[in-house]
């Protein structure tokens, strides 16, 4: 499952330190959510067009597998991983929120997006998020993969142990 972060992983909001450094929120629903996917050995990625040192931190913290940033083709990216993990695009996800989004939506074999996504997006999504980006659409995301294959009542039987 491959994730972008401006709009998706973060509300998509830019805030710029004094230092000029760009800030980003993260939400830890959705982190969690991310940590859940690996424990149940699904593949994570990140396939982000901007470059950021806290994206790479965030990415570490989450046991995220892959990281793509400052990726100007992001379905060259999105091959460049496929050709890693060794699988197809069919059995493959990605959810994103934006046009640069769409050649990789257009792949795989289950596209998603947040409620807030554009509506070019929207229309060529398998799947649309009842929450916004950066706000519980990517745990809203995992939760909903984790059912479909059966896996999350063992991870919350885990939890509750």
């Amino acid at each position: 499952m491959a994730f972008d972060v401006d709009g998706v992983l973060t509300d998509g909001g830019l805030r710029y330190g004094p230092a000029g450094e760009v800030i980003k929120t993260f939400d830890s629903l959705d982190g969690h959510g991310l940590k859940l996917l690996a424990e149940a050995g699904i593949v994570t990625a990140i396939i982000t067009g901007r470059q950021s040192d806290i994206v790479a931190k965030r990415a570490a913290d989450l046991r995220v597998a892959h990281v793509y940033q400052g990726v100007q083709d992001k379905r060259a990216a999105f091959e460049d991983l496929c050709a890693k993990v060794s699988v197809t695009a069919d059995v493959c996800g990605h959810i994103g929120d934006d046009w640069p989004d769409l050649p990789v939506l257009m792949r795989v074999g289950f596209a998603a997006c947040p409620a807030n996504a554009h509506a070019e997006v929207k229309a060529r999504c398998h799947w649309i998020a009842g929450t916004r980006g950066g706000e519980g659409a990517v745990r809203e995301l995992c939760d909903f993969i984790l059912r479909a294959q059966g896996r999350y009542d063992a991870l919350l039987a885990e939890a509750l142990a």
